[in-house]
């Protein structure tokens, strides 16, 4: 792997531990028009909905801080091995 990749890697990881405990915890643009308008609980349809670290903080963790570090930490590494599989894919060093 190379050394640009390791580096970027490394800042993504310190950026979503370290920053990550200082986000809003407002809430998004579409979420506050769901809620301003009164439909934020509204659905047509049964959906399955399966959230492993819903509103970005890991399950299980008392400390709000730490559970919100470590849902970042995760949220990196699995965007980080995605993107990179997904690349070797469509380059064509691994075979599917």
């Amino acid at each position: 792997m190379r050394k640009e990749v390791i580096i970027g890697l490394l800042l993504a990881i310190l950026v979503a531990v370290l920053l990550a405990p200082f986000a809003s915890s407002l809430p998004d643009g579409l979420e506050r028009v769901a809620e301003d308008l009164g439909f934020i609980d509204a659905q047509k349809a049964p959906t399955i909905n399966v959230a492993l670290m819903e509103d970005y903080v890991m399950p299980g963790v008392a400390n709000i801080q730490v559970a919100t570090s470590l849902a970042g930490l995760f949220g990196v590494i699995i965007t980080f091995v995605a993107s990179y599989w997904v690349g070797k894919l469509i380059s064509g060093k691994i075979k599917s």
